[in-house]
C-alpha cells in the first residue's frame, strides 16, 4: 500500500504545504536523510528540526529564506523533536531567539556529540569489515567535522503551547519511544503535525529507547489530532494511512518478538527468524535487530547491546539479506 499523500511529491527540498507552512524532505529517508519543517505567520517563524550536517542545514535554511523572506529574516524559535543528530546537528546555523526541546532530549544531545560521530567515521573510513562497509553505506554522505553542538535554551515536560504570529502551536512530549524525549509539533490552524521520528514512512522505524506502548500511544495521539497533513521524521508526507502502518509494524514486531523470547531464542536469532512480510519492502529492514533488542529489554531479558554492537548486528543482518 502506498503511504505517501499524493498531493506532494517525494523530492528533495522545500515543499509548500499551505497557510505559511513548509516541509523539507530528504529522499530516500534512510539513515540520516531526515525531514524538517517551517511554520510562519506574518513576520514570525518557527523551524522544526535541523539536519545532520552544516552543509545540508545551510541548503535548507537558504530555501526557507527564499520562500518566506520576511518571516525568516529573524527566526524566532527552533524546536528539536529529539536528540538524534540528524534532527539537531545544524542548530548552530539557525540563530533562533529560542531553541526548544523536551528536558530529556536536551540531556540526550550530549550523549553522542558530532565530534564522536566524526571520530567513529574516521576510524571506519577504510577497511572492509562488515561493520566498516555498513557504516560507510549509512553515513559517508555526511560531514560531522566542525559542528558545534548547540543545545536547547528552553526545555519542557509533557506539553507546551507557543505562538507563531497569531498561530498557536502545541508541543507534545510523547517519549520515551524512538528516543528518550520525543516531541511532536501540532499547528491546528494549519492542520499540520510534524512527528519527528515517531513516524518513518515506507522505512523501518528504529526503537532506541521504548517502551513500545508509548510509541503506539504516540501514534494514537497523532490520529486524534486529526491533522490534514502529517510530516514524518523520514519518508514522504503522509496522512492517517502512514500512522496506521507504523502502528501495525510496531505491534507485529512486538508480538513476534514476544513469541520468540518465550521460546528462549536470542535477540539476533529472533530478529532473523521473524518474517517481515509486506514490511520487508520498507527500507532499512535490518533495524528489526535493534527493535527486537529493545523489546527483549522490556520483556526482562538480560541480553544487552551497546550502540556499536547493535550496528554490528544490523550490518550482519543487512549483509545476509542483500
Amino acid at each position: 500500500m502506498r503511504l505517501a499523500d499524493e498531493r506532494w511529491g517525494y523530492t528533495t527540498g522545500l515543499h509548500d504545504i499551505g497557510s505559511g507552512a513548509y516541509a523539507w524532505l530528504a529522499p530516500d529517508g534512510s539513515w540520516g536523510w531526515s525531514n524538517a519543517g517551517l511554520i510562519t505567520d506574518g513576520d514570525e517563524s518557527l523551524v522544526v528540526d535541523t539536519l545532520f550536517d552544516l552543509a545540508l542545514t545551510s541548503e535548507m535554511l537558504a530555501a526557507m529564506r527564499d520562500a518566506e523572506p520576511v518571516a525568516t529574516a529573524t527566526i524566532d524559535r527552533l524546536v528539536n523533536t529529539h536528540a538524534n543528530g540528524d534532527h539537531c546537528h545544524g542548530n548552530e546555523l539557525v540563530a533562533a531567539h529560542e531553541i526548544i526541546a523536551s528536558t530529556t532530549s536536551a540531556a540526550e544531545m550530549s550523549e553522542l556529540p558530532p565530534e564522536a560521530l566524526a571520530a567513529l567515521m574516521d576510524a571506519f573510513a577504510t577497511g572492509e569489515s562488515t561493520l566498516a562497509r555498513y557504516l560507510r553505506s549509512c553515513f559517508a554522505s555526511f560531514d560531522f567535522h566542525g559542528i558545534s553542538l548547540t543545545l536547547p535554551t528552553r526545555t519542557f515536560e509533557q506539553h507546551l503551547e507557543i505562538t507563531v504570529g497569531d498561530k498557536t502551536v502545541g508541543l507534545y512530549e510523547v517519549g520515551p519511544a524512538h528516543t528518550g524525549g520525543d516531541v511532536i509539533v501540532h499547528c491546528p490552524s494549519d492542520g499540520t503535525v510534524f512527528t519527528g521520528d515517531i513516524l518513518f514512512i515506507e522505512g523501518s522505524p528504529i526503537m532506541w529507547a521504548g517502551p513500545v506502548q508509548n510509541w503506539l500511544d504516540a501514534c494514537d495521539l497523532i490520529v486524534d489530532l486529526d491533522a490534514d497533513v502529517i510530516v514524518p521524521g523520514h519518508g514522504p508526507i503522509t496522512d492517517e494511512r502512514g500512522v496506521t502502518a507504523v502502528r501495525e509494524y510496531l505491534g507485529y514486531v512486538r508480538d513476534e518478538a514476544r513469541t520468540r523470547y518465550e521460546a528462549g531464542m536470542s535477540v539476533v536469532d529472533a530478529a532473523r527468524d521473524i518474517d517481515l512480510g509486506h514490511f520487508g519492502t520498507w527500507t532499512d529492514t535490518e533495524r528489526i535487530v535493534a527493535n527486537v533488542a529493545g523489546l527483549y529489554r522490556e520483556f526482562g531479558s538480560r541480553e544487552r547491546f551497546d550502540t556499536v554492537e547493535l550496528f554490528q548486528a544490523m550490518a550482519e543482518y543487512a549483509e545476509n539479506v542483500s
